[in-house]
């Protein structure tokens, strides 16, 4: 039980870190996923958010799944607030409305890589597998930004 807390403690810590100084963008059909990013980690952390904002152009979809050689798993999380207790869940997919977007960013809707192989780093690019229910799959390089204020200590 101490360490699921501890997970989604630190998992919320991380999430709650804003900023996308270098985002990236991918289109597959009438998808089209804009300012794709994840944060640096330190060593020994096991799971970061990855956040994007999806936009379609056609039909309602779904992201049904993501993957990355980064992590042992990716999963679909969403965050709630439940009175004062902040709560993270997975979720079983996420819907994509028709003629509209979906962002996925902190304090909501993001990835969740779990069992991280190796810190983050800024500055690398992290391949991500996005897999719709519809639009089919592609891959989104996501830049790894610094943790905290742009003057942190870079290692």
């Amino acid at each position: 039980m101490k360490s699921n807390t501890l997970l989604v403690t630190l998992s919320l810590l991380i999430i709650a870190c804003g900023g996308n100084s270098h985002a990236q963008t991918a289109k597959i059909g009438s998808v089209q996923i804009e300012n794709a990013y994840t944060r640096a980690t330190v060593p020994g952390q096991m799971a970061a958010g990855g956040f994007m904002k999806i936009e379609n152009k056609g039909a309602a979809d779904q992201l049904i799944s993501a993957s990355s050689p980064i992590a042992g798993e990716v999963q679909l999380h969403e965050m709630s607030m439940d009175g004062q207790v902040m709560k993270m869940r997975q979720v079983k997919d996420i819907p994509v409305p028709a003629g509209g977007a979906v962002e996925l960013k902190p304090g909501s809707l993001h990835l969740m890589f779990m069992n991280i192989k190796a810190p983050l780093t800024a500055g690398e690019m992290v391949p991500v597998k996005l897999k719709f229910a519809k639009a089919g799959e592609v891959e989104v390089k996501m830049p790894v930004n610094a943790m905290g204020n742009p003057g942190a200590m870079k290692h």
